[in-house]
């Protein structure tokens, strides 16, 4: 994949999400499809929040979906090896949209929530169960895809060693993909924060799969590292809009599925370490309060408020150093993963 390629869709992916805002926020403020803010979620002070318009995500949604098609154009005239490996070539492109459509789905779910939430003016969607069943159908149809595709290895690469563990591979990586893309929801609670620290890991991910030789995908994290990129001229601190469900969902997606299609698992858990602190925090959280609730007759907590990031703005963070140090955090821990990728 020649490098100027990657680099125009990600320019183009940051123009069409940036310049996008201009007519999506408007919009989303004429349909009055404001964020509800419940202060049991956040910090009192994220009350003043409250009506910011959501749904911000289809920018990104859209720029990156674009940006692959243009690219994957460009790609085909410009960087295509050779006309023997056609065969290949096809398997890549299959592979790709597979992805896309995954996302797209699971964008799709967090619409339907988020949607839900602005009709009934409250901050209750979906219920659990409801985002549970289609998020596990969404990514047992999508591993069945890649299986027929003929990614039919059952082995976890944890890079130093490598052990194969059969039919359980699937469920266990169901499991990924409902832990991982509700990792990323949660992360979306500070201005600017997932779509920083998603940027970061999809640059990261570009780096690994230009070195893998996964050209088509290296497209697809280009394009969603430029989105994230023009998304955030609305939503850092002050945002003007949130990315919603719609957005997490997407973006969490994004992240899972490249992680799984580079087979490196371990460089996975690396590239996304701040989401699973972020949702680690949670389970703690919850975990201890119950515990001690009783024990004790009264819920201790541990952290101040979770996700952790809460707890970091609770104790006199601001929302831009929140977002720097979460993302300074994600770049150093990533860049242990590329080297494990690449070496």
């Amino acid at each position: 994949m020649p490098f100027w390629i990657e680099i125009i869709v990600g320019l183009l992916s940051f123009a069409i999400a940036a310049i996008g805002g201009k007519a999506l926020i408007p919009f989303l403020h004429k349909l009055k499809f404001g964020q509800p803010i419940k202060v049991e979620f956040g910090p009192k002070w994220h009350e003043g929040k409250q009506g910011t318009p959501t749904m911000g995500g289809l920018l990104f949604i859209l720029s990156s979906i674009l940006a692959v098609a243009a690219g994957y154009v460009l790609f085909r005239m410009f960087g295509t090896p050779k006309p023997e490996d056609t065969a290949g070539l096809m398997n890549g492109a299959l592979r790709l949209l597979s992805c896309i459509l995954f996302c797209m789905i699971f964008g799709l779910i967090g619409f339907i929530d988020d949607f839900t939430k602005v009709a009934r003016k409250h901050n209750d969607g979906l219920s659990p169960m409801q985002k549970i069943v289609f998020q596990v159908a969404a990514a047992a149809g999508w591993l069945l895809v890649m299986y027929l595709l003929g990614d039919t290895s059952t082995e976890i690469n944890l890079s130093f060693v490598s052990f194969d563990i059969g039919f359980f591979y699937y469920p266990l990586m169901v499991l990924v993909i409902l832990y991982l893309t509700n990792a990323v929801n949660l992360t979306d609670g500070v201005d600017g924060l997932c779509g920083t620290v998603t940027m970061v890991n999809m640059l990261l991910f570009t780096v690994i799969c230009s070195a893998l030789n996964l050209a088509e995908t290296s497209l697809f994290t280009m394009a969603i590292a430029g989105g994230c990129l023009g998304f955030l001229v609305w939503n850092l601190h002050p945002a003007k809009c949130f990315m919603g469900d719609t957005g997490s969902m997407y973006l969490g997606a994004a992240v899972t599925c490249v992680g799984l299609v580079t087979r490196q698992h371990l460089v996975l858990v690396l590239i996304a370490l701040v989401y699973i602190l972020e949702a680690l925090s949670v389970m703690i959280q919850v975990t201890y309060f119950k515990y001690t609730k009783k024990k004790y007759g009264e819920g201790r907590r541990i952290f101040k408020m979770t996700p952790i990031h809460h707890h970091f703005e609770m104790s006199g963070f601001s929302e831009y150093k929140i977002v720097i140090t979460f993302s300074l955090f994600s770049l150093i821990v990533g860049l242990g993963g590329v080297l494990l990728a690449v070496l």
